[in-house]
């Protein structure tokens, strides 16, 4: 694991995109070259590869490994590099962990079961066996408008009692469930909204999985240090500063349009395997008009 002087897993984090050549392979050196740039220029302490952001639906188990393992490569010295492994079914999420520890990864982050929406009990279930099933730290992505299911209050606070469960991907919008669990656990939370980074912090959360911040991690790493600084009219400055972008990057899926920044900046990185399609011209002139709203 990276010393990062702070949380284990730092504190800014990018859900990357996963860059694909014109025939829509994997396209590894452009990968290795967009990680150099989220952890060198960026400024981002972490990555997480094959998320949703990465497209994972799409891609295979063993496109997985091999992506991880050149961002490994590429970054592990100096970046927590994290892999999601998360699936709805219990024993291809252990197989996909397993494979993501041989790899090199520093931790995994296991979205809740989508779908099939299993009970609290299924949660608890769940998690468990995963967190039992390697040595890696886990970080739970709770995003019930995506899964359908969220991770009630009392559920995150009995899986806190797991010691590789350590961390929480906060998309729920429950600020009140989030502040219960924190009082309740140490477990770490980051924002799994960008716009959420600032409210998180102010509950005791540590950070961000961000997906604007493949543009915005400079400003962001800024914001998340004056509050960490006490310099608070500063942070509400910087979040005001980059909220155009923090919500313009979700004008529809964010994969799309971070693709779509990536090339409108000089650093394309492909295109997108189907269902997912490219920006239109209408979401690729707003999506401007947010980078440039934010400074960037």
């Amino acid at each position: 694991m990276i010393n990062t002087g702070g949380p284990m897993f730092g504190r800014m984090l990018t859900a990357m995109v996963t860059p694909f050549a014109e025939d829509l392979t994997l396209d590894i050196d452009r990968a290795m070259e967009l990680a150099r740039y989220l952890v060198d220029d960026q400024g981002n302490d972490g990555l997480v590869v094959s998320g949703t952001t990465g497209e994972s639906p799409t891609t295979s188990d063993a496109e997985k490994a091999e992506l991880l393992s050149a961002v490994v490569s590429a970054v592990g010295d100096r970046a927590s590099v994290i892999a999601g492994v998360g699936t709805f079914d219990t024993r291809h999420t252990i197989e996909l962990l397993t494979a993501a520890q041989q790899a090199g990864a520093d931790g995994a982050l296991v979205v809740t079961p989508y779908y099939n929406r299993p009970p609290q009990t299924g949660l608890l279930q769940h998690f468990r066996a995963v967190a039992d099933a390697s040595e890696l730290p886990l970080m739970i992505y709770d995003i019930p408008h995506r899964t359908g299911t969220p991770v009630e209050t009392a559920t995150m606070i009995d899986l806190a009692d797991h010691p590789r469960i350590v961390a929480v991907k906060d998309a729920k919008g429950d600020l009140t469930a989030s502040a219960q669990v924190l009082a309740a656990t140490d477990l770490l939370y980051y924002a799994g909204d960008d716009a959420m980074t600032l409210p998180i912090l102010s509950i005791g959360g540590v950070g961000v999985v961000g997906t604007s911040t493949h543009f915005s991690g400079r400003g962001t790493k800024q914001l998340i240090q004056a509050f960490l600084d006490g310099k608070n009219d500063e942070a509400v400055r910087l979040h005001r500063q980059l909220l155009p972008i923090y919500t313009g990057v979700f004008a529809t899926q964010g994969c799309i349009l971070v693709k779509a920044g990536l090339e409108l900046r000089g650093r394309g990185v492909g295109g997108l395997r189907s269902p997912m399609v490219p920006a239109t011209e209408e979401q690729r002139a707003a999506l401007d008009g947010a980078l440039t709203a934010a400074g960037l």
